[in-house]
């Protein structure tokens, strides 16, 4: 007998454990809810662990503006092995007994600054001709993967645990690869190598510090309890502006209906959170007279 499914509208942001996949995750956190939908802000990938926000419900409408919005991680890279992954899971490809110094570390750091090309892993989730690269990679098919222009704000060097790793943080845009990014630096260093941490700290506005793990969450049990793990749908727009307006208007969003508006008219081409009391109603694009739905919410 099927479970039935609630209604349930907003974010979970979840530390994800090591060794789980996003997909997995998600079923798991939608399970719990027995939500009608779900999704995620941003794939982890089984080897990484930390923030993963889980959008149930309404809030799916909301998972590309959390896409979009900016990383930050930690990672540790391990020098002196290339893998066929870039991370601890695949093949050994490549050794160096090269072993940076911590000045020409912190050096070559500044190089990775800003708008970057950067080529992808082939065990990614990128899609060539429909198939994922990581499927074609496994069955030992030729990836050719095209470089891609991300931004990286920040990165620093946090530490050594030894000559052969070294403790990073990195502040980035999206589609950056950070299995990549470790290396492209081990290579720029004179040596070679791959990840053997990764933890997202941030993703768009969810941090780590409101991130609850698996175990607790399960722990909760019941409708009830786990509703208090919920951030509202909103929270995944906090960088849109919010306007104000009556319930009459709001009812012509919920139908679809654009709102004239005789003053305080956002500027042309303006992106707008529209609520009634605390309640959201729908995202609004300005067009210097009234205001045109792009996305309704149900709540």
């Amino acid at each position: 007998m099927k479970r039935p499914k609630n209604k349930i509208d907003g974010w979970v942001v979840l530390d994800k454990p090591l060794g789980m996949g996003s997909t997995t995750a998600v079923g798991r956190v939608r399970w719990l809810f027995s939500a009608e939908k779900a999704g995620h802000g941003g794939t982890l990938d089984p080897l990484a662990t930390g923030v993963l926000p889980i959008a149930l419900g309404e809030a799916t409408k909301t998972v590309p503006f959390v896409m979009d919005g900016r990383k930050e991680y930690r990672f540790t890279l391990r020098f002196g092995e290339a893998r066929s992954t870039e991370d601890g899971e695949g093949e050994v490809t490549a050794t160096s007994d090269a072993r940076p110094a911590d000045e020409a570390i912190r050096q070559a750091l500044p190089r990775f600054l800003g708008d970057i090309e950067q080529m992808p892993p082939i065990f990614s989730a990128l899609k060539i001709d429909g198939k994922r690269a990581y499927d074609l990679a496994r069955a030992g098919a030729t990836v050719e993967l095209k470089p891609r222009t991300v931004r990286i704000d920040r990165l620093e060097l946090l530490g050594r645990l030894d000559a052969d790793q070294a403790d990073f943080v990195v502040a980035c845009g999206k589609g950056t690869y950070i299995r990549s990014l470790g290396r492209d630096l081990a290579l720029m260093l004179g040596t070679v190598g791959h990840l053997s941490a990764l933890r997202r700290t941030v993703a768009g506005p969810f941090r780590e510090d409101a991130a609850i793990s698996l175990p607790k969450l399960e722990a909760l049990g019941h409708i009830p309890p786990l509703l208090g793990a919920l951030a509202p749908v909103a929270t995944a727009l906090d960088d849109i502006p919010a306007l104000a307006l009556t319930e009459t208007q709001a009812n012509q969003l919920r139908h679809g209906q654009p709102v004239l508006l005789t003053r305080d008219v956002p500027p042309s081409g303006a992106l707008v959170r529209a609520e009634t009391g605390s309640k959201l109603v729908a995202l609004v694009r300005s067009d210097g007279v009234a205001l045109q739905p792009v996305r309704v919410f149900n709540l």
